[in-house]
């Protein structure tokens, strides 16, 4: 096996057949096996100790490998490839066709605004297809080709170089257009999440969960739409993109990533809430208390998360838990 997939030498991890590594909701690496009708969650830090797997230890360092694997995948196996993302730079999934497209005309586009000294932003893919289809606008486009490269110290006759330059950063792109439209789609959720709370807010069970859910989806948004607002401020500086064009490519996989392990969770959450009506109905009560589960560890203060985690801890210790056991 490879240096290049997960493989440990302690027997430890051969002995559970369907033994598998995921994050906990709080971001905590976890191995987790079945034992009858149970299933036994580990954390890493009690195998390093129980095994003695320091990070002198091949199987130490293997855990980290898998550890920092899983902000990219849903799980690892014994025998899986470790995310690219942690060994090239590269990501470990691809974008569509469309989306290296509009990545393509969102560069041409601010090279043409550039060319008439109104750069502008564009942050609508609908806005920009109707631009980049204007007869004027792909006149513009060749001419500001050449003139970015005299710009760029190429000379006129080395346009091509600089629509090679175009390529590149509009492959790197893409990865951002596709996280877009997955933002998108989240966002448009919370008009159900709005709309919901309207409907419960005279219902005093459920008017806290609901403001909570409510408010914690806001962040959420926010910080999403942050990590996209940064990268279209540096597409709006065209021209510096292209004279940086390594350093630009760094920072786009950095927030590719980050993006990427922000929005990763969601996979769950956005399918359920495509079926959501915004209707009083016991379905709706648990889809927005799994919600509340959802966000709560990732987006709430950590001094309200404290408050959270010591009110369930206190509940929990009045019934018996069943189903899952942690070491």
């Amino acid at each position: 096996m490879g240096e290049n997939c997960v493989h440990f030498e302690h027997k430890f991890f051969g002995s559970f057949e369907d033994l598998y590594f995921r994050l906990t909701d709080t971001g905590e690496a976890v191995a987790v096996i079945k034992l009858a009708s149970n299933e036994a969650v580990l954390g890493f830090d009690g195998i390093r100790r129980e095994f003695m797997l320091t990070d002198q230890t091949a199987d130490g360092q293997m855990l980290s490998k898998v550890a920092e694997g899983l902000q990219f995948v849903r799980g690892l196996r014994v025998g899986d490839p470790l995310p690219k993302e942690i060994l090239t730079r590269e990501a470990s999934w691809e974008p569509s066709e469309r989306h290296l497209r509009i990545a393509r005309q969102r560069l041409t586009m601010q090279l043409v605004t550039w060319l008439t000294g109104n750069e502008h932003i564009f942050t609508s893919s609908e806005e920009l297809m109707q631009i980049a289809e204007d007869p004027q606008v792909k006149k513009n486009v060749q001419l500001a080709f050449s003139e970015a490269a005299e710009a760029l110290g190429l000379g006129r006759e080395n346009r091509e170089q600089v629509v090679l330059y175009i390529e590149t950063l509009a492959k790197e792109l893409a990865y951002i257009e596709a996280e877009r439209d997955i933002y998108a789609e989240i966002s448009r959720n919370d008009e159900k999440v709005q709309g919901l709370r309207r409907l419960y807010s005279s219902d005093r069970g459920m008017i806290e969960t609901t403001d909570q859910v409510a408010r914690l989806y806001q962040r959420a948004l926010k910080i999403l739409v942050d990590y996209f607002d940064q990268v279209d401020a540096q597409t709006g500086e065209i021209l510096a993109m292209l004279k940086n064009i390594d350093n630009q490519i760094d920072y786009i996989r950095e927030v590719r990533d980050e993006v990427h392990r922000r929005l990763l969770p969601w996979e769950d959450i956005l399918p359920v809430w495509k079926t959501v009506f915004v209707v009083k109905s016991e379905e709706n009560i648990a889809r927005i208390r799994e919600l509340y589960q959802f966000l709560a560890p990732r987006f709430m203060q950590v001094n309200e998360w404290v408050l959270v985690t010591k009110r369930g801890f206190e509940q929990a210790k009045k019934k018996p838990i069943g189903g899952v056991m942690r070491w």
